[in-house]
């Protein structure tokens, strides 16, 4: 299928082409990233338990990674502009009946059924960049699109906050209602129409696709689950892992062996791709570091509000508007690979200066290393993606979208998996070794205890032994937050060891073909 030809077919209003690549986008990682943050009021909602409630961000981010194979051959066939107006109205219906839903069990399938609809967003909205702008204005169109990530991840919780203490938990849903409508026109007046493809319609990889869709779908559930139900002592997850293993063998052996496999493997030998994709998954990680590592730090220890968060990640957010453009305008002039050092040299400093962090650290103290690293992952991820649209030919953009797709949605759940596990073995460690210093009889825990004792605990000055209880769970409550506070540090410095990584794999980079 990747063999088929698939030239340029440039749009005749590319400035409405580049508003639908940005709502596509945009709505694609927001609405999940919404759902993360407002998992806890949608299953009190549903009658839901933690445990089944932690499966309803993995319906629709499995059913992206599902649908993403699918919607490149669709695009193909069909055109993008028919399947993102397609995809478009089935998310919409479906975040418009999610809020009605009445048990999990319907929530779940409608929520399955949005991601479907949102996985055809990703893939399809770079190959309308590559295939449907101007060359003139590509920088432009994919600084808009890398932007995206950025200001959908970070902008959610401010959202979200803002739901939940003015309209309730169903806004998460409905808000995305005015923007589907604002992309179904701008892909229809943006994006030109193309002719159905019949020479290949009907001639599509199909067992390629259903095991590279079930196979990452099925992996990427395992990640997203495993560190709530401890990695390999779980049975399910060693079932997902070992399942997702072998229908990815299965796919590998099928695309070396089949000539029109739905992946041209031979793009991804060539010179660059696999240290680009490589760098990919590393600046998924390096984004986590800003939107995971400051909200859990913010909201465990220094006890914030969600939507105090989502002003403090705001700070991130709205720089883009101005740090997207830019980077896409000096792309322009400078080598992508000399952004690319920049950008991971930013993202390093940035990392190493929040390591610093203490228990007393709020919003002042993030906001010079968040807006420091806000201009270093847009320059990188902008000039990232450039760069390996450099390396296509028009056979190979279809082929581009579903890489993009499958780097994005998989390197995103590897770098949350690995960031997720390692701060909480982290924060086990910390608390182990500061409990070893906290020893009944010492006089320096006596007294502590005996401050808290007398301090807030006491009236009228008199000590009440009925209140040592208390000062006990007060400096344990001290020594956990001692210990979170070190993990979250260790977790900037894992972001900061990656992006130097990421900086050596920049180094061995040469320059695209002609």
């Amino acid at each position: 299928m990747h063999l088929v030809e698939v030239g340029r077919v440039e749009s005749t209003h590319p400035w409405v082409g580049i508003l639908a690549v940005m709502l596509a986008a945009f709505v694609s990682t927001l609405s999940s990233r919404l759902t993360n943050f407002g998992i806890a009021d949608i299953g009190a909602a549903l009658g839901a338990s933690v445990d089944e409630r932690a499966w309803i961000p993995t319906s629709f981010s499995v059913a992206q990674m599902l649908m993403g194979p699918i919607a490149v051959w669709l695009g193909l066939v069909y055109g993008p502009r028919r399947v993102l107006i397609v995809g478009a109205i089935v998310f919409g219906f479906a975040e418009l009946f999610l809020p009605m839903s009445t048990s999990l069990n319907s929530f779940l399938v409608l929520h399955f059924i949005a991601g479907l609809g949102s996985g055809t967003f990703v893939p399809l909205a770079i190959g309308v960049v590559v295939r449907n702008l101007p060359k003139a204005m590509l920088p432009l169109g994919i600084s808009v699109y890398a932007m995206n990530l950025e200001l959908s991840l970070n902008i959610a919780a401010t959202l979200e906050g803002w739901h939940i203490d003015h309209g309730g938990w169903q806004w998460i849903f409905w808000q995305n209602l005015p923007l589907v409508l604002g992309l179904i026109v701008c892909v229809y007046f943006g994006i030109p129409r193309e002719p159905t493809k019949l020479e290949v319609k009907g001639k599509g990889d199909f067992w390629g696709m259903a095991f590279a869709g079930l196979g990452f779908s099925v992996i990427y559930a395992a990640l997203d689950q495993g560190n709530r139900l401890d990695w390999l002592s779980s049975g399910l997850i060693v079932g997902l892992l070992v399942s997702g293993a072998i229908l990815l063998l299965a796919f590998i052996v099928h695309g070396y062996r089949n000539p029109n496999a739905f992946i041209d493997f031979k793009f991804l030998t060539q010179r660059n791709i696999i240290q680009l994709v490589v760098l990919l998954t590393i600046g998924r990680l390096l984004v986590l570091s800003s939107n995971f590592i400051v909200p859990q730090f913010l909201t465990q220890v220094a006890g914030f509000r969600p939507q105090q968060v989502g002003e403090i990640l705001l700070w991130v957010a709205l720089p883009q508007f101005i740090i997207g453009p830019l980077v896409g305008v000096m792309l322009r002039y400078v080598d992508a690979r000399v952004t690319l050092v920049i950008g991971m040299s930013l993202v390093i400093v940035a990392c190493l200066a929040a390591s610093q962090l203490t228990s007393q650290w709020s919003e002042t103290e993030f906001v010079p290393s968040m807006l420091m690293q806000a201009v270093g992952q847009t320059m990188f991820l902008t000039s990232l993606i450039y760069f390996m649209v450099r390396h296509l030919n028009p056979i190979q953009v279809i082929t581009f979208g579903a890489v993009v797709q499958i780097a994005r949605l998989m390197g995103g759940e590897l770098a949350s998996a690995l960031i997720q596990t390692y701060t909480r073995v982290s924060a086990q460690i910390h608390s182990n070794l500061l409990g070893i210093h906290v020893m009944s009889g010492d006089s320096m825990v006596s007294g502590r205890i005996a401050g808290f004792s007398q301090g807030a605990l006491t009236r009228f000055g008199i000590l009440d032994p009925a209140n040592t209880p208390k000062a006990i769970a007060l400096l344990s409550g001290q020594v956990g937050n001692q210990a979170a506070t070190l993990a979250y540090s260790d977790s900037f410095l894992l972001a900061a060891a990656t992006a130097a990584l990421g900086l050596v794999v920049i180094m061995s980079l040469r320059s695209p073909p002609t």
